[in-house]
């Protein structure tokens, strides 16, 4: 992807460059729909290194960073761009931290972002599509793309000893990203796909799609779906039918909800999501406690990384203005310069103020390739005792 951060109207124009009192980074995330049990540690992430920079008065003179919240909903994306577009024509944001699901962060992209030159770094909008979407350099994101996720699923399940699977996708450009991917790569390590099939989300039963994949067998039912949507309801018609014992769960269907809603029932299964064992990763799980939420939850990290990247992009420029900083995130995600983690916010705004280098490395070990995306990093995860636990790091 590229880069992003956000145009102000008129008025912020006038506000001047170093001089800004107050500059608004829009947090569009699913507070409603099939993410919203993961979406409050995301917020919290990036608001976390909001309050940092705030409390420095390092960036750009003493300016505070304010956080607009809006609802993506995640899958609606008449409303998400409904939201975003009162972020930028409303509120006056400068930036975009999100959004979170593909398809809307898509959509906010395409009708709001690239239209007003807003900057945009989503933490978790995963789908390989995003990676040549037309977005005049403006739009990041800090997740890997599931181009890569497709390989970690590969190598997990073959490291499982497992030689074939059975896929069930929610039906937008999320699921069906993650499917190919993970069929593809599948595949060309010899793995067999008995079935590849969508499900849509909202459905009160499931048991059609169940069987469907359970006639079609393997060993493992693979589940590219929402955590508070589908495919919960995929897994539970699974378990209670007897069609599947064991599961492998990508990066959105990884939550506590997982724990809470089926313990013990899935020992033996697996997943990833996105996650390192970084100094920064630590350093990021301390704050987070200490400000009261789960820093291991999926995405917070990566919130927390897209946030700092907007605002050292904006210090590196000496302005508040996407079109004017979009051009420095990746210098600032990237060597050369002093390495930089969660709690030396800081630091890295002193050094850039005067005229030095950063290598942010943030709490998910950021570096940016390519379109300006994540070269990624995952957590592997098992069940263990009715919970998911880390047990290797990809």
């Amino acid at each position: 992807m590229k880069k992003l951060l956000a145009a102000t109207a008129a008025t912020a124009l006038l506000a001047g460059f170093a001089n800004a009192d107050e500059i608004k980074i829009g947090v569009i995330l699913g507070f409603t729909g099939p993410l919203e049990s993961i979406t409050p540690a995301m917020a919290a992430g990036a608001e976390l290194a909001m309050k940092e920079v705030t409390d420095s008065a390092k960036l750009l003179d003493g300016s505070t960073v304010t956080s607009i919240r809006a609802d993506s909903t995640c899958v609606d994306a008449a409303a998400a761009t409904a939201a975003a577009d009162r972020l930028v024509t409303s509120d006056k944001i400068n930036a975009i931290m999100g959004a979170d699901c593909s398809g809307v962060t898509g959509a906010i992209l395409a009708n709001v972002a690239v239209p007003n030159g807003i900057v945009m770094i989503s933490p978790s909008a995963t789908s390989p599509a995003l990676s040549t979407a037309e977005d005049n350099g403006l739009f990041f994101r800090t997740a890997p793309s599931d181009a890569r996720q497709g390989e970690v699923v590969r190598d997990i399940l073959k490291e499982h000893g497992v030689k074939s699977i059975a896929i069930t996708y929610t039906n937008n450009d999320y699921g069906k990203g993650l499917a190919e991917a993970i069929q593809r790569n599948w595949e060309e390590s010899g793995g067999t796909v008995t079935l590849s099939a969508a499900h849509e989300d909202g459905k009160a039963d499931y048991s059609a799609e169940v069987g469907a994949l359970a006639s079609a067998g393997g060993e493992v039912l693979v589940v590219a779906g929402y955590i508070d949507q589908g495919g919960s309801g995929i897994v539970r018609a699974a378990l209670d039918t007897g069609a599947f014992d064991k599961f492998y769960f990508p990066d959105g269907m990884v939550g506590e909800k997982l724990n809470t809603n089926f313990g013990a029932e899935l020992n033996g299964s697996m997943g990833d999501y996105p996650g390192t064992d970084s100094p920064g990763a630590a350093k990021f799980q301390e704050m987070a406690s200490a400000a009261g939420f789960d820093g291991t939850s999926a995405f917070a990290p990566e919130s927390y990384d897209a946030a700092a990247l907007i605002m050292l992009a904006m210090e590196a420029a000496r302005s508040p203005l996407s079109g004017d900083f979009k051009d420095k995130v990746m210098d600032v995600a990237n060597a050369p310069g002093e390495k930089i983690y969660p709690g030396e916010l800081a630091k890295a705004l002193q050094i850039l103020d005067e005229g030095g280098d950063v290598d942010y490395e943030g709490a998910s070990a950021v570096e940016l390739i390519g379109p300006g995306e994540s070269k990624g990093n995952y957590r592997e995860i098992e069940f263990i005792d009715g919970q998911y636990e880390t047990v290797k790091y990809h």
